[in-house]
This record gives structure tokens, C-alpha cells and sequence, in this order.
């Protein structure tokens, strides 16, 4: 069993400008995996404007680095904060010159996502129970992925594709679990978090955690036989 991080959702453009905020001051680190991993994007926010929906990053040192980031449409980037990390995503990254320096504008978060650690337990399948999770069947953002672990509230799984992108409050729906299986646990998922690794053989992955929408009343029974 191993204890999951306690994820918060954030919508409120006030608490989101108040994070960010923090963000700002303490100079912290901002992250953004790219290029499904091959290169990562290192900078710091410089500014936030809640009223004009932007924010203001500076460039990374490495120019080939901002022109990867600058060619997607949108991307997540991540920070530490004491206690815990934050991921958000945010859209339309411009070059721009802000406060008489180089910069990087883009859109204002709709959506911060803040991890910390909590009490309650989840039970590791990595070593155990080898099962799959279908998430999104049948819908646009559908794909195969193994799970890690699994609570009554919630679940992480490993997504091998790592040019899949999962923001923080996507909602995956009709998620099968051990699809193999004639009666298949079908869950709504909202994702919570997600982060970029790198598996034993090499291969890079993404991992994310998610938070049960829909609780059927076979969940419980489903993890209670897991840990027979």
C-alpha cells in the first residue's frame, strides 16, 4: 500500500492568480516536458494578469528549447511550492518583449491542480495485479494504459503513449477496468495530475492520477478482491 498525494482542483481565476502568485514571488521554477521528453522547457513566471487572462514566463536559455514550446498550442508546465506541487496548462505561447525584456505570453490558467500528501492509502498493483485500464472508451481521447494503483477514490495508471496529454480536470468517461475481464469496473475518471517518466527499460511514459467521478457500487468489492 502506498500513500497518494491529496490533489486540489482549482477554477477560481482569483485562487489561481493567488497561487501563481506565490509562484512569482518565491522565483520558483516553472517546467514543461516536450517533445514527448526529449527536451524540457526551465523558467520563471515574471508576471501574472488576472484582468488581461495572461501570464508572462521567461525564456529558457536554450532558443531551440522556447521554439518547441512556442509551436504548441498549449502545454502544462509544473512548480514546487512547499508541501507539494502544482500543475496547470496554459494556451497560446508568443514571443513577446514585456517590461522591456524577452518573454513568453500565454493564456491564463483555466484550471491549477496542487498535490499534497494525505493519510488515506492506495493499493500498489505494479508488483501484483498486472491489469489495464481503457480510459475515455469509445471517446476522442480514448487509450490503453496499465494501472499502478487503486482506492475507492481514485486510481493511477501509466499511459505508454507519451505524446498524450492529460490536463488536470480532464474528465475521462466510461473507463474500463481489467477490459478483459466479462464484467469489466467502468468508472468516470477525472485527472488530477500527471507527470512524464522514464520506465525501467527506458521508455518514457506518462503517469497520472485520477479522482473517481462516479462511484458503482461494485468499486468497493472490485478493491476489496484485490487485496485477497
Amino acid at each position: 500500500m502506498t500513500a497518494e498525494p491529496e490533489e486540489q482542483l482549482r477554477r477560481s481565476k482569483a485562487e489561481i492568480a493567488q497561487v501563481l502568485g506565490v509562484l512569482a514571488t518565491r522565483k520558483a521554477p516553472i517546467t514543461a516536458d516536450l517533445e514527448a521528453g526529449e527536451l524540457r522547457f526551465t523558467s520563471k513566471l515574471r508576471a501574472v494578469d488576472p484582468v488581461r487572462a495572461c501570464i508572462f514566463l521567461e525564456p529558457d536559455a536554450d532558443e531551440a528549447v522556447n521554439a518547441a514550446l512556442l509551436s504548441r498550442p498549449r502545454c502544462i508546465f509544473h512548480a514546487t511550492l512547499p508541501g507539494g506541487i502544482v500543475e496547470f496548462a496554459a494556451a497560446d505561447p508568443q514571443k513577446i518583449v514585456h517590461e522591456g525584456a524577452p518573454a513568453i505570453r500565454l493564456k491564463f490558467p483555466e484550471v491549477l491542480a496542487r498535490h499534497q500528501r494525505r493519510d488515506d492509502e492506495r493499493l500498489d498493483l505494479e508488483t501484483q495485479v498486472p491489469l489495464v485500464c481503457v480510459a475515455d472508451d469509445g471517446g476522442v481521447l480514448s487509450f490503453k494504459g496499465g494501472l499502478i494503483d487503486i482506492s475507492v477514490n481514485g486510481l493511477g495508471f501509466l499511459v505508454y503513449d507519451p505524446t498524450i496529454t492529460l490536463e488536470p480536470g480532464t474528465v475521462l468517461k466510461g473507463c474500463r477496468i481489467d477490459p478483459d475481464n466479462p464484467s469489466p469496473l467502468i468508472l468516470d475518471l477525472e485527472v488530477r495530475h500527471s507527470e512524464l517518466i522514464s520506465l525501467p527499460d527506458g521508455r518514457r511514459a506518462e503517469r497520472s492520477g485520477c479522482r473517481v467521478v462516479s462511484h458503482p457500487e461494485t468499486l468497493k468489492e472490485f478493491v476489496a478482491a484485490l487485496t485477497k
